[in-house]
């Protein structure tokens, strides 16, 4: 298949489409980042890769990194992470203190904000220095040790960050929270300013599309615990779109507020793509149409 035809065959096609959309205001940094930046990176299991655009260009991978703290939490406790977080689609706002009230605490799934933050919780329990042994996991994953976090935007979700505030001190309530709140917030911020670019992030979620192994073959997670991940992708990577992703793109995947989506087809390539300019959901409304173009012209994806 001609991977590099299609995907500039429908980077061509999403140009045309109207610039209705910006990036996340809510999160100052963000807000600074040029709209109109797009890159894509597809990477092959067997190595070959394909790319277009800003693909090299670093930016904030936000939610994408809950992925990574899910695997990171999944390798070490097993299926005890389930006992303080379910794997239901949330059908609500990422970031809904309504729902966690509801459900006395225990966060719907681990790709919501609720979720995220008690696997930083659980991680904080088990890591000796959290934060630069969630670093070395991704960089180890990845295969690159250049990677880190973008001090700035730490920054700045601190200054904004009483929504996150409120959803940790509430789980807390409850009990689904263990450590200090302020120290699970200062790793939640900073494991969402990871820095990216498409093509380390393709190159990262390789570990899905290879069934659990890291690039030296090392095996991070169990087959069972790498399809588990995709199936919590597929069914919650994308809020309360996460129906609509499944059903125009038809791959595991997760978004993030930076821009950023990252996907799979397990067994054969993982997938960056970013662009910054958001839907009402918080994704990136020209990502989500070029992975739509993309499996539509493939005639390739997990269904």
């Amino acid at each position: 298949m001609d991977y590099q035809k299609i995907i500039e065959e429908v980077k061509e096609t999403i140009c045309r489409e109207p610039a209705y959309s910006k990036p996340a205001d809510y999160i100052p940094e963000l807000s600074k980042i040029d709209p109109y930046k797009f890159g894509v990176h597809l990477q092959l299991i067997d190595g070959k890769s394909f790319s277009k655009g800003d693909f090299n260009e670093h930016f904030s991978i936000q939610s994408i990194s809950k992925v990574f703290s899910l695997s990171l939490a999944y390798s070490i406790l097993g299926e005890k992470i389930w006992d303080r977080v379910d794997v239901e689609p949330s059908g609500d706002p990422f970031n809904s203190l309504v729902q966690l009230e509801y459900e006395k605490g225990i966060p719907r799934n681990p790709l919501i904000n609720a979720g995220a933050l008690v696997i930083s919780d659980m991680l904080i329990s088990e890591l000796e220095n959290p934060l630069e042994d969630f670093l070395a996991f991704v960089r180890k994953i990845s295969g690159d040790t250049l990677i880190n976090f973008d001090l700035k935007v730490a920054q700045s979700e601190w200054e904004h960050s009483w929504r996150n505030a409120a959803l940790t001190n509430l789980m807390k309530s409850f009990g689904n929270i263990q450590n200090n709140v302020d120290e699970v917030l200062n790793f939640y911020f900073h494991q969402c300013a990871l820095s990216m670019s498409c093509k380390q992030l393709a190159k990262a979620f390789l570990l899905f599309a290879r069934r659990g192994l890291a690039p030296d073959l090392e095996r991070i997670l169990s087959i069972s615990q790498s399809k588990r991940i995709n199936a919590v992708m597929q069914t919650c990577g994308f809020y309360d779109e996460a129906g609509e992703f499944s059903f125009r793109v038809g791959l595991p995947g997760k978004s993030g507020v930076g821009g950023g989506i990252a996907a799979v087809l397990p067994g054969e390539y993982s997938i960056a793509v970013w662009s910054p300019r958001l839907n009402k959901n918080g994704n990136s409304c020209l990502g989500m149409k070029f992975l739509e173009l993309f499996t539509t012209k493939t005639e390739y994806s997990v269904f």
